[in-house]
């Protein structure tokens, strides 16, 4: 039997502003984006390619959760965004004003930045070592 991990929620302050951010700046595709009643939305990104694991904006709806948009990983890199070409895509998302923490670097396991997403959640852009 096999088991996938289909989605990784995501808190988000709009959903409107995070489907822009994930499809200009990181050229993720909006799988799907249907409405549930009472504002709320199924929204699932994912980067081009992807077949199994998507992004589910998930909009704060409480005091309590918008306090925690930004803040899923505690600090620390969160999401990992795999690709083939790292100095072509690294570019290309800089150009578009994503800010990346750090200079790029060599690792044991690829090359590899820290970059945030609109709400300040830690991403590690990485091209795995074949």
């Amino acid at each position: 039997m096999q088991h996938t991990i289909a989605a990784i929620a995501l808190l988000v302050r709009d959903y409107d502003e995070a489907i822009a951010f994930y499809t200009r700046c990181l050229d993720f595709e909006l799988i799907e984006d249907t409405p549930l009643g009472g504002g709320k939305r199924w929204v699932l990104l994912a980067p081009p390619g992807s077949r199994e694991t998507r992004l589910l904006l998930a909009q704060a709806s409480t005091a309590e959760q918008d306090v925690h948009v930004g803040e899923q990983g505690a600090g620390r890199v969160f999401l990992f965004l795999h690709v083939d070409d790292f100095y072509a895509r690294y570019e290309a998302m800089r150009s578009r004003g994503v800010r990346f923490l750090e200079w790029p670097r060599e690792e044991p396991y690829g090359t590899v930045a820290v970059f945030e997403d609109l709400y300040g959640n830690k991403w590690d852009l990485l091209q795995p070592r074949t």
